[in-house]
This record gives C-alpha cells, structure tokens and sequence, in this order.
C-alpha cells in the first residue's frame, strides 16, 4: 500500500468507529441527533466557537439552511450561542456537555488508538508523528486552519 492507500484506510476506520457509534446512540434515544445534526455539530466543534456565517462557509451551506440546523441543535440542547465579548450583537456558537458526551464516541476511540501507538513505537518515533500530524494540520491544510485558531469552551447545560 502507498501513503495515500493507507492514510485512507486510516481515515476510513475512524469514521466507520464514528459513524456504528452514532448509529448505536441513534437507536438507544428518543431526541436524539439525526445523521446531519450530527455532522453539523461536529463541524461546529471542530471550528471552535464560529459565527453562524464561519458556520455555514465552511461546510458550504447558505446563512438560513444554517441558522435552521443551528436552531434544531439549540432545541435539543447540544449548542449554545454566545454572546461575542467584542459585539454584543454577535453570537458564537457553543458546544455543551450534552454535546461532548455525544462526541466521546469517537474520543475514546482515538485516545484507544494514541495509547496503542505508544505502546508500539518508541517515544522518538511518537514525537515525529506527532510533529508530522502538526504540520500537516498546520501547513498542508490551509483551507480548514479555522480549526486550530481558537480555543474551545464547553457550556455544562
């Protein structure tokens, strides 16, 4: 297998994990995330806090399609808006704990996977795959740099 073979095999597995978890909480709760709240949540998550516009640029939708998916999320409870400390009159949107128990599926998942990797390589090995996932995310991925520019806060309701 080539690099790009196994980088998406990788990717495969972890999405497959995401998704049988997803699929699984779907079937247990009533109110419950469906398919497109779920990845809309967590596009929010992964954006940090955005603006409803950041929002909607970002997965390519229009501003109303958006504010209609951020009003679901708010109604069922696993976003907040916040008001913007430098703009009254804007909001960012927040992920809540609801949330975030929600997306542990995929977190423990990958705490699974980084624990195994440091069973398996030694510490130096670990160290340049993790400055190698820093410059990818950093430097190859322009187009979404959004994702590590803020920091992230957790509303507890």
């Amino acid at each position: 297998m080539d690099l790009e073979e196994c980088f998406q095999e990788v990717y495969a597995k972890f999405k497959l994990n995401f998704y049988r978890g997803i699929f699984d909480r779907l079937s247990d709760r009533l109110g419950s995330l469906n398919a497109t709240e779920a990845f809309a949540a967590e596009a929010i998550y992964a954006l940090r806090e955005p603006k409803i516009g950041e929002f909607a640029e970002a997965i390519g939708i229009s501003q109303p399609n958006a504010t209609y998916k951020v009003n679901s999320l708010i109604k069922k409870g696993y976003i907040k808006k916040i008001n913007s400390e430098k703009d009254k009159r804007e909001y960012h949107l927040r992920v809540t704990q609801k949330f975030l128990d929600y997306y542990n599926i995929n977190s423990e998942y990958v705490h699974t996977v980084m624990e195994r990797i440091k069973k398996r390589f030694t510490p130096e090995q670990t160290a340049m795959f993790t400055e190698m996932l820093r410059i990818i995310s950093r430097e190859l991925m322009p187009e979404n740099s959004q994702i590590h520019d803020r920091q992230v806060s957790v509303d507890e309701n």
